[in-house]
């Protein structure tokens, strides 16, 4: 059997997703969890979250710059903090604050360290962020350093240009310092679409990107129970909880002969 994560983004945006994933994780649905810790929802979900066990969920950092940074004055719209970053703009000072205070309120919430650490619109793998964000991890984890998101796409057969974009944004700079620094990595990244279609066609994509996957790959999702119309992606979480839910997504695994586990696991396992 081929050992993969799923992944859930976006915990402690709304209640939707928190609901969510809290119930597939204890189902056995999803092997990882990233969370936002500024946004509304982060303290009451991780009340709750504490409750998942650390050998079947990895729980980690989604490092959030454009929606709720805690230093509000930070926020900024991904067009212009790509720009930013690629100029070298951006105030390294403050933004080791930032990293800081999320990591800070992570071990709060949970009482530990993330297991993992990845970037809400894939911005810990940006110039700059990459740099700040792993000398704070260094300086803060030297015995037990969390895994960082690879955004690596499949090559066999690969489409898309989203994808494409994400791995261009900074895949393979930041794969170079994980693999520098000693930091584990999954081995490719799967689960990005537009978030559009409906159930059939989630399916669909689902079935495909289980079909390509290797060992160590990592799957992305956003399922959500009745997002708010305020989501943007409020139609595309609804589907894909229904999915990921139903009584077929076993199936679906089964036949691409496929099981699902944490990153660190599955690392720990290869070693």
């Amino acid at each position: 059997m081929t050992r993969i994560a799923l992944c859930i983004d976006d915990f402690g945006l709304h209640e939707g997703i928190d609901n969510g994933a809290l119930e597939l994780a204890q189902r056995g649905r999803v092997t990882a969890i990233s969370c936002m810790v500024g946004a509304p929802h982060w303290g009451a979900g991780a009340l709750k979250l504490s409750e998942v066990r650390e050998d079947r969920v990895d729980v980690g950092l989604h490092l959030d710059l454009t929606e709720h940074p805690i230093d509000a004055d930070l926020r900024s719209g991904l067009s212009r903090l790509i720009a930013a970053s690629a100029a070298r703009a951006l105030d390294r000072r403050r933004l080791r604050g930032e990293i800081d205070a999320q990591l800070d309120r992570f071990e709060h919430g949970l009482g530990r360290a993330p297991a993992h650490v990845d970037g809400h619109q894939h911005i810990h793998q940006f110039p700059v962020i990459r740099d700040v964000l792993v000398e704070a991890l260094l300086r803060r984890y030297p015995a037990h350093r969390p895994w960082l998101r690879r955004t690596a796409r499949r090559r066999a057969g690969a489409a898309g240009f989203k994808p494409w974009l994400i791995e261009q944004l900074g895949s393979a700079a930041l794969t170079d310092m994980a693999r520098r620094h000693g930091f584990a990595q999954n081995e490719r990244f799967l689960g990005v679409y537009e978030f559009t279609g409906d159930a059939a066609g989630y399916r669909e994509r689902l079935e495909h990107w289980l079909n390509a996957v290797r060992e160590g790959d990592l799957l992305m999702c956003h399922p959500g129970i009745d997002a708010p119309a305020a989501d943007p992606i409020h139609a595309a979480r609804t589907i894909e909880y229904g999915v990921l839910s139903s009584d077929a997504f076993p199936d679906l695994l089964a036949r691409a002969g496929i099981t699902l586990a944490p990153i660190s696991r599955i690392q720990a396992a290869s070693r």
